[in-house]
């Protein structure tokens, strides 16, 4: 018997953004969403994304490959099963020693894994008094 845990890509957009609603951990080069899907299925996913701030297409997929590389060794070990994860590069992914970025995602890994309710939760302007006008 096979004690990995399968791990699926997540490819369609309402898959993001429902994640995009879940907690976050943000660590040096890198943004980890984690969303519970509560369904009852233990095979997690993943998804890669990297927006134009970031860099041309060349960085922006040198990017993403590093990163699905990092969930590849990671994952399987600091994931929790039952979850869908969203890994977003920051600036400094696509330069950073690998090392680096993978005890960046680690430690975000183990943050989301461990205390997923002490993590910031996104907020939007509707529930910030301070900016409307």
């Amino acid at each position: 018997m096979d004690a990995t845990p399968k791990i699926e890509r997540m490819r369609k957009r309402p898959e993001f953004l429902l994640a995009a609603q879940a907690r976050f951990v943000s660590r040096g080069a890198v943004v980890i969403q984690r969303r519970d899907r509560a369904d009852g299925d233990p095979v997690m996913r993943s998804g890669f994304t990297a927006t134009k701030k970031v860099g041309g297409a060349v960085v922006r997929n040198r990017c993403k490959r590093r990163l699905r590389e990092a969930a590849r060794a990671l994952l399987p070990t600091h994931g929790v099963a039952g979850s869908d994860y969203v890994f977003i590069a920051r600036g400094g992914t696509a330069t950073r020693p690998w090392d680096r970025l993978l005890d960046d995602v680690k430690s975000a890994l183990i943050r989301l894994a461990a205390d997923p309710d002490s993590a910031p939760a996104p907020t939007g302007a509707a529930s910030d008094p301070s900016r409307s006008g």
